[in-house]
């Protein structure tokens, strides 16, 4: 079963499937100019990104690089990195994560949040009750990842 979420603040739309039994999550993303989503790790989970149009920059630990359709990168568990669409056009891309854990309710929260108006461009909370339900949020999946700010 296939479910999409999308994300207004992060310029995103994410489709979700399971893969493997179970083992993995597919997640196919579509992302905007100027969309994509901050520094974090998974202290457990590895995540495989394959773009398949636009340009994808990844960074990895503090360094950017840009990929092109074709291309892909693994990241594996417990790496700093995040990703962004730099470009004019939608980036479309598969990212595959293994163990999936609970990044599917992850993003599914947060993008509801965004929705819901809850959050800044930059993906931060924009009221007190924002920032409790965000932290709320972090604690819950606090083992499938990390948010890094630095």
């Amino acid at each position: 079963m296939t479910r999409l979420v999308e994300d207004p603040v992060l310029k995103q739309r994410l489709a979700f499937e399971p893969i493997e039994d179970g083992q993995a999550v597919r997640v196919e993303m579509w992302v905007g100019p100027g969309g994509g989503v901050p520094p974090h790790m998974h202290p457990r989970m590895e995540e495989t990104f394959e773009v398949l149009s636009g340009e994808l920059s990844l960074l990895d630990g503090r360094k950017w690089s840009a990929h092109k359709p074709g291309e892909a990168v693994v990241v594996p568990s417990g790496k700093r990195h995040a990703y962004r669409n730099n470009g004019t056009v939608e980036t479309h891309a598969i990212c595959t994560a293994r163990p999936p854990q609970s990044l599917e309710e992850f993003l599914t929260e947060a993008a509801a949040m965004a929705r819901e108006g809850k959050l800044t461009r930059n993906g931060l909370p924009k009221t007190p009750a924002g920032a409790a339900q965000a932290a709320r949020l972090a604690w819950r999946h606090r083992k499938m990842v990390l948010m890094r700010w630095i």
